[in-house]
């Protein structure tokens, strides 16, 4: 199965967290099965968004060293994901200034395409303070969208860190059950 661009794409939304490793480790596995390339995006904005420029452009150098930033972070995501072995499947990186709903539909524009997402927190909370990437994508994209849930590690490792940041005493078979 390939589009008119040729071989079939599975492209995944990175950001470096926790689920969406979960996520690029899915769309891995996706590209595996089907044979298809794996392109793993990045959409960045710059702090505060594009708000604070709007009176008169960005700074070339501070676009610059943004977009360096950026391409920092999925290398480390990458490198966090898969190690030096890499994905076992071909693999391309991009890097993209946008919001990241939109530049993730816009990319994943083939039909098809599979835009594998991380389904993100699922808390009122947070739901309330971000707004869904993975909403956005299932809302709005042409081609199929996998949104991965969290691992039930996560969970784990959140109340681990939870247990730190008040200097809780943790017990091991806590972890175990």
């Amino acid at each position: 199965m390939g589009g008119p661009g040729g071989q079939r794409r599975i492209v995944a939304g990175v950001s470096g967290s926790l689920g969406s490793l979960t996520a690029l480790h899915r769309a891995a596995a996706e590209a595996r099965v089907h044979g298809a390339e794996l392109w793993a995006v990045l959409a960045w904005e710059p702090p505060g968004g594009d708000v604070p420029h709007r009176g008169g452009p960005c700074p070339p150098q501070l676009t610059a060293t943004w977009h360096r930033m950026a391409t920092e972070r999925l290398q480390e995501a990458l490198d966090a994901a898969f190690g030096s072995t890499g994905p076992g499947v071909p693999l391309r990186r991009l890097v993209v200034r946008g919001k990241p709903g939109k530049t993730l539909i816009e990319i994943a524009s083939r039909g098809d395409d599979l835009l594998v997402v991380g389904a993100g927190s699922r808390t009122r909370l947070s739901r309330t303070l971000w707004p869904s990437v993975s909403r956005y994508c299932i809302a709005r994209a042409d081609c199929p969208v996998l949104a991965v849930p969290p691992s039930p590690l996560h969970q784990a490792f959140d109340a681990v860190r939870r247990r730190n940041a008040w200097k809780l005493p943790l017990h091991t078979r806590e972890l175990a059950g």
